[in-house]
């Protein structure tokens, strides 16, 4: 952590969302979520302008593709976004037979496969998988089912994968072999019942994991040991996911939600669902657009 980053979090867009996740950099605009508002945005921090389009399902996340569009993870599967026309075309369902879960989370590695993961929409069932998309092809990980897949985060030389239990409160290391096929899980932070739950996550260019707490009133900065080396408190108890950006990938974005807040907490909580940013005192790394 560079001495003197200032940790004060502030409010850059009040967009009040239910379900705030997925953040990412690209360009030079961030993009994010509203899942259960079934919307897609965009925020332009040059001139505090922001877009946003309506999806046709509950929406998970938005990561750049290839082909110069998007990948939207969508309750009902993988689909080609095109922020131009606002329109989703269905690439792939990867759970048919699974009517009750939603996709929640995803992240590139360096080569541009996709990792991403579903969850019970009714957060209870033990349904949710983590899947691998290379080469055309998705496939599940065979990683032990959970109720709520999150952070998906992978080491910058592409040989680590993190993936967060939710419920669990548990985030597991998994080494990643050079034709994307997962090693043996390894219990790698395991969550305190007082802190919240583990949601999204991200690496830095250090090394170290990002993590966003729901009800947690903030993220986590973990060094690669697992050793928890920052706490950075929000004023909302529910923040989802971070995201590196600006010129140099030196600026936090942050997403979070008023989902789960009864009348009195939001009350109390009046920024619940907007956007967030930080100085982390750290570079981020590029996201790698999908090779779709």
């Amino acid at each position: 952590m560079q001495a003197g980053a200032d940790m004060t979090v502030q409010s850059v867009l009040p967009v009040g969302a239910m379900l705030g996740e997925g953040p990412v950099w690209t360009g030079d605009a961030l993009w994010f979520v509203d899942i259960k508002g079934r919307a897609v945005h965009r925020f332009d921090p040059g001139d505090g302008s922001s877009q946003a389009w309506s999806a046709p399902d509950q929406v998970g996340w938005v990561l750049p593709a290839e082909a110069g569009d998007m990948i939207a993870g969508v309750k009902t599967g993988l689909h080609r976004f095109d922020p131009v026309t606002g329109s989703f075309a269905l690439l792939h369902d990867p759970e048919p037979d699974y009517p009750g879960n939603r996709l929640n989370d995803a992240a590139t590695d360096r080569t541009g496969r996709l990792w991403f993961g579903s969850m019970d929409d009714g957060e209870a069932a033990m349904t949710g998988r983590l899947y691998r998309c290379d080469g055309g092809a998705c496939r599940d990980t065979r990683l032990p089912p959970v109720a709520i897949t999150n952070g998906p985060a992978i080491s910058a030389d592409g040989r680590t994968l993190y993936h967060t239990d939710t419920l669990g409160k548990t985030i597991w290391r998994v080494a990643i072999a050079d034709d994307g096929a997962l090693g043996a899980p390894e219990r790698h932070i395991v969550v305190g019942k007082a802190e919240g739950y583990p949601d999204g996550s991200v690496i830095d260019a250090e090394g170290c994991l990002w993590v966003a707490f729901y009800g947690g009133w903030g993220v986590r900065r973990y060094d690669p040991s697992g050793r928890m080396m920052r706490f950075v408190r929000f004023p909302v108890a529910n923040v989802t996911k971070i995201a590196f950006g600006g010129a140099n990938l030196t600026t936090a974005y942050a997403t979070s939600a008023r989902k789960g807040l009864d009348n009195a907490a939001l009350e109390a909580q009046p920024l619940a669902g907007h956007l967030f940013t930080f100085d982390p005192g750290v570079a981020g790394l590029p996201v790698t657009p999908a090779k779709i």
